[in-house]
């Protein structure tokens, strides 16, 4: 993934089980294919360059399984530890929140849902019969991508939509060197994580 041009498109498929989805680029250019195993105990994702997958870029495995704060590593084709992401599960009942940390282990970039009542008023509408079925074009979150330092470096919108899933990804500041690829393997799983979610 290089040489990107914002805004990205991450679209999932509906017509599958897997849960998988798109990249695309702001030209339309396909810059991964996502696709999470399925019946895995412990999340196992593989980020290919297309949907043919004939070519693995990148995998993101999950330390644990069925646990309120997981983390999920980053591995280059190589098996070389690019960073992780992970859930910071109690602050994250309010607000969803995660922490994305380089190959040393240090934190240096935090994803956080932009507005707590989105998730409220998703979850009492989703309760109604059929009204429910309208939390996908009503409440739509937004996460904020920050430093340490409060820098906003990208947003993550959910875009309105009924039966599948669209995001996009814009960028608001210049990446500082090895923050894209973190970035962006850290809102791929954060996506899979939260996707159900407007």
């Amino acid at each position: 993934m290089s040489e990107l041009q914002f805004p990205l498109n991450l679209q999932f498929k509906i017509a599958t089980l897997a849960n998988d989805f798109i990249a695309k680029d702001a030209n339309e250019r396909t810059i991964a294919y996502v696709r999470q195993k399925m019946f895995k105990l412990k999340a196992d994702i593989n980020v290919y360059t297309d949907e043919t997958k004939a070519s693995e870029m990148f995998s993101i495995k999950a330390d644990k399984w069925l646990d309120f704060s997981t983390s999920y590593a980053f591995s280059d084709n190589e098996g070389n530890l690019l960073g992780r992401v992970s859930r910071k599960g109690w602050k994250s009942i309010w607000k969803a929140r995660y922490e994305i940390y380089d190959e040393q282990g240090k934190q240096d970039l935090l994803i956080q849902e932009e507005n707590a009542w989105v998730k409220v008023g998703d979850q009492l509408l989703g309760e109604i019969p059929i009204l429910g079925m309208l939390t996908g074009y009503l409440f739509n979150p937004t996460y904020v991508l920050t430093r340490p330092d409060g820098t906003l470096v990208a947003k993550l919108k959910k875009n309105p939509s009924f039966f599948g899933r669209n995001f996009t990804v814009s960028k608001e500041a210049e990446f500082q060197t090895g923050e894209e690829t973190r970035i962006l393997l850290g809102l791929m799983m954060m996506v899979l994580l939260e996707r159900r979610r407007g």
